[in-house]
């Protein structure tokens, strides 16, 4: 299903091999580079990504058969030009857990997304290091995370917030010659009670000579780069 925003929302019940299709990382990484960069051929893809063009030509072929990517205007006839057909491709995460194998797909696929994450982030760093980014951008970057303790309704709020704003400032920026782009990953991602933190606090309540098992997995952290 296509959106008005240029969004492409999968239906796991009729897209599961689309979806399937999209947990190849060299696939991923394609349609990532054709969203940021714009039009490109298989070679141009291959310089990028240290693939051959057989491969990368192979693989958008699979992205444009299920409708990931399009032919673009060629600017000449020795080699194909491909695009972006949607901005942003998403699902239904309950829709998703329902179907067969839909699990094991948004498993991979969020790590597809980690590791995009972690490729975004020593760019980032390579680019203020050598200047490409101007230290303009120091203060304002970086990378944070809290635990707030939220209800469903609460994050899925949270959720359509960030995006309504996110939208609000794309629009506001856009042509603005002092914009870049700018990778921007959000996480919402709830945790049931540790069994071994409650006990470690029940035996804590017990008495003086009890031993607290119970700590955090990792504090929260915000990198004020």
């Amino acid at each position: 299903m296509d959106s008005e925003d240029g969004r492409r929302v999968l239906d796991p019940a009729q897209d599961g091999a689309a979806l399937k299709a999209l947990t190849h990382p060299l696939r991923l990484t394609l349609l990532g580079l054709l969203r940021q960069h714009g039009p490109a051929t298989a070679s141009e893809l291959a310089a990028r990504t240290g693939e051959s063009s057989a491969s990368t030509s192979y693989h958008l072929r699979v992205l444009a058969k299920y409708a990931f990517v399009t032919e673009a205007e060629h600017r000449d006839s020795r080699e194909r030009r491909w695009k972006s057909v949607h901005d942003m491709t998403s699902w239904s995460n309950e829709a998703m857990r329902r179907s067969p194998g839909g699990s094991t797909i948004l498993s991979v696929l969020h790590r597809r997304q980690i590791e995009h994450l972690q490729r975004s982030l020593d760019r980032h760093e390579a680019d203020l290091e050598s200047g490409r980014l101007g230290q303009e951008w120091q203060e304002p970057s970086g990378v944070s995370d809290s635990m707030p303790r939220l209800t469903p309704e609460s994050l899925a709020e949270l959720w359509e917030v960030l995006q309504a704003k996110t939208d609000e400032l794309t629009a506001r920026d856009a042509g603005d010659p002092c914009a870049e782009q700018v990778v921007l990953f959000t996480a919402g991602l709830p945790l049931a009670p540790d069994p071994v933190a409650g006990q470690g606090r029940a035996d804590a309540s017990a008495g003086p000579d009890a031993t607290d098992a119970g700590a955090p997995d990792a504090p929260a952290a915000e990198d004020a780069s």
